[in-house]
């Protein structure tokens, strides 16, 4: 029975620590310091107390290592999920489309009023001419905008990337 309590103890505090290391590393991608430095003590002292129990109960059995590490992999799926849904920022995407294509695509950006910026390309692999379609948008859009791009190009080559800061730009 001792067993069985240390072991649910021990699941339910890493799911807690590493739900807030989780949530604390996308925090300080997005330059939130303070917030992460609170987050970072709270999850050490948790972690701590939890290690040192795990490495000193003298009850020896593979059910604590696997109630540590069973934790830890909880905690890392609900830190991420937690950080999806309330970590807000921005992503920089790219779509590479065929230069004939582009105006059902352009046109659809810029009537639901996406900020675009447009470079003109030429394919190194077949020199087929193609757009770079560069946009700046709020995590929150990026499924509707995903969207557009895969009914207007199913064949778009997109890329999202994460973006750190915007300054002087504009977005949707």
């Amino acid at each position: 029975m001792k067993l069985l309590f240390v072991c649910i103890k021990i699941f339910f505090a890493r799911i807690l620590d590493v739900t807030i290391a989780t949530f604390r590393q996308n925090i300080l991608l997005k330059g939130k310091c303070v917030l992460g430095s609170l987050l970072a003590f709270a999850e050490i002292m948790i972690w701590f107390l939890v290690a040192r129990e795990a490495l000193t109960i003298p009850i020896q059995s593979l059910w604590i290592p696997i109630s540590y590490s069973l934790g830890f992999a909880t905690g890392t799926l609900i830190g991420s999920l937690l950080s999806k849904h309330f970590i807000r920022g921005e992503v920089g995407v790219q779509i590479i489309i065929d230069e004939e294509e582009k105006k059902d695509l352009v046109n659809s950006l810029k009537i639901r009023g996406y900020p675009i910026n447009i470079l003109h390309l030429e394919s190194g692999f077949n020199s087929v001419p193609k757009l770079m379609i560069f946009i700046e948008v709020s995590t929150k859009n990026l499924k509707k905008l995903e969207t557009l791009i895969q009914q207007n190009d199913p064949d778009a080559f997109i890329v999202i990337s994460d973006t750190k800061k915007v300054l002087k730009g504009t977005m949707k």
